[in-house]
C-alpha cells in the first residue's frame, strides 16, 4: 500500500505525487515497453535534420593496438542517461535559441529502462566481453560475368581489466566466404566456379578471396596497461574510468584529442571524427555516466542525422544514428549509420551502406542502401572468466 507520510507523520509531497500517479505511467511499467518505444520513435521523427557541407571523408581509422585497428565498435552495456545532463545554459553549444524540438534532441536517449538495468548490473568485473557477427561484401569477376561475394564471420573479444590479465581477440570463428546470393552463385558457377577470386581495393590494387570457410585467428591485444585506442591516443582502463561524465567536459576532452589526430578535419569531417570516437567509447568499459555524456554528444553533432524505426542487419529494431559524410570506394560512394536500441541504449550495430553504386556493383546487383560492410554486437558483459581459444586457432 503506498503511503504519502515520512516517520514524523507529516505528509512527503514527492510521495504524494507518486502515490497519486496512474499505475499506467508507472516508469516501470513504461521501461521497455512498445509504448515507450513508439513515443521515441515519434520524438526523433520531430528532430530537424542539422546538416552540414558535405565532405569526401569517409570511415576514420584508430590508431591500432594489437588487433584493435581491424575492429569496428561493438556494443555496450546498458547507459544511465537523465533530461537533468549537468549543463549549465552557457556550457550549451551556441547553436542559436533552443526550440522545443531541439530540447527534444538532447533527451531522445533518455531511456527509463536503461536506467534501470544499469543500476540493477555490476560496473566492473575483470574481463570486459564482447560478441560480434560481421560480414564484408564485395564483386569479383570480369566485365560481363561479374558477382557478389560475401565475408562472414563471428568474433570474440575479452579485454583484461586487472593487473595480470590479458586482452584476447579471437576472430573469424564460422568464417565462410561465399557468393552472396542464388543469383551471384549462378554468376559465379558461369565464371567457372573459381575458389580463389580478386577484388578491387582501390588505386589500382587487388585482394584475393578464398571461397570456402576458414579457421579461427587469436591475437593479443593490449600494449602494456594500453588497452583501447581512442582517437590518436592508446589508454589504460585506468584513464577510461577518469574520462568526465559531464557531457561539455567529455565534448572539450575529445576536441582536445581531435586537434591532436591529422585526420580529424574541420567541419563535417570534425563531427564525423567525433561521431567515430563516440561511437568507440560507448563500447568500452567506461562508468556509466560517462556513457550517458557520450550519447549527449553524439545528439549535438552538427549533420548527424535520426531515423526511427531502422532495422540492424541482423533484422532487429532501432534507432539509425548516419554519419554526416560520404566516402569513395570502388563500389561506389558509402556513408556509415550506427544502429541504437531505444530501449537499451545499447549499440546494435556498425553498418556502411551504399549511397550510389559503382557501374560495376550495379551489375552485379547491389542497390542503394545495401550494407557492404557490418559489425552487429550481440553480446556485451562483464565476466570473471577468460574467453576459451580453439584448438585450430592460428596464433
Amino acid at each position: 500500500m503506498k503511503t504519502s507520510h515520512d516517520n514524523s507523520g507529516r505528509p512527503d509531497a514527492l510521495r504524494a505525487l507518486a502515490a497519486a500517479r496512474p499505475d499506467e505511467l508507472d516508469p516501470a511499467r513504461l521501461a521497455g515497453s512498445e509504448r515507450q518505444r513508439d513515443d521515441l520513435a515519434r520524438i526523433l521523427s520531430e528532430v530537424p535534420d542539422r546538416r552540414s557541407v558535405p565532405s569526401p571523408r569517409g570511415r576514420l581509422a584508430l590508431k591500432p593496438i594489437g588487433a584493435v585497428a581491424a575492429l569496428t565498435a561493438v556494443a555496450a552495456t546498458a547507459v544511465i542517461v537523465t533530461n537533468l545532463d549537468g549543463r549549465s545554459p552557457a556550457e550549451r553549444p551556441e547553436a542559436g535559441p533552443r526550440s522545443s524540438a531541439t530540447s527534444v534532441t538532447d533527451a531522445r536517449l533518455v531511456l527509463l529502462s536503461a536506467a534501470t538495468k544499469a543500476e540493477a548490473a555490476p560496473s566492473e568485473g575483470t574481463y570486459w566481453q564482447t560478441d560480434s557477427r560481421s560480414e564484408l561484401v564485395d564483386v569479383a569477376g570480369e566485365a560481363g560475368h561479374l558477382f557478389a561475394v560475401r565475408d562472414t564471420s563471428s568474433s570474440q573479444w575479452s579485454v583484461g581489466v586487472r593487473k595480470g590479465t590479458d586482452s584476447l581477440l579471437v576472430s573469424g570463428l564460422d568464417s565462410e566466404v561465399a557468393p552472396r546470393t542464388a543469383a551471384d552463385e549462378a554468376r559465379w558457377r558461369d565464371a567457372g566456379s573459381p575458389t580463389t577470386v580478386e577484388v578491387a581495393a582501390g588505386e589500382g590494387a587487388k585482394r584475393a578471396f578464398r571461397l570456402g570457410t576458414g579457421r579461427p585467428t587469436v591475437d593479443r591485444t593490449a600494449l602494456g596497461d594500453k588497452i583501447y585506442a581512442l582517437g590518436p591516443r592508446n589508454v589504460s582502463y585506468k584513464e577510461l574510468r577518469e574520462l568526465p561524465t559531464k557531457t561539455a567536459a567529455l565534448r572539450q576532452e575529445l576536441e582536445r584529442l581531435s586537434t591532436q589526430d591529422g585526420t580529424a578535419g574541420q567541419g563535417a569531417e570534425r563531427s564525423a571524427w567525433l561521431l567515430r570516437v563516440t561511437a568507440d567509447l560507448v563500447t568500452m568499459p567506461v562508468e556509466p555516466g560517462v556513457r550517458a555524456a557520450a550519447y549527449r554528444v553524439m545528439a549535438d553533432l552538427p549533420g548527424v542525422r535520426m531515423s526511427a524505426d531502422v532495422s540492424d542487419p541482423l533484422g532487429r529494431k532501432g534507432v539509425g544514428v548516419t554519419f554526416p559524410t560520404t566516402n569513395s570506394t570502388p563500389l561506389g560512394s558509402v556513408r556509415e549509420r550506427l544502429v541504437v536500441d531505444p530501449s537499451t541504449g545499447e549499440l546494435l550495430a556498425d553498418e556502411t551502406l551504399l549511397v550510389e553504386p559503382s557501374a560495376r556493383a550495379r551489375q552485379a546487383g547491389l542497390k542503394a542502401g545495401t550494407a557492404v560492410n557490418y559489425s552487429a554486437t550481440t553480446k556485451a558483459t562483464w565476466s570473471e572468466k577468460q574467453i576459451a581459444v580453439p584448438g585450430n586457432a592460428r596464433r
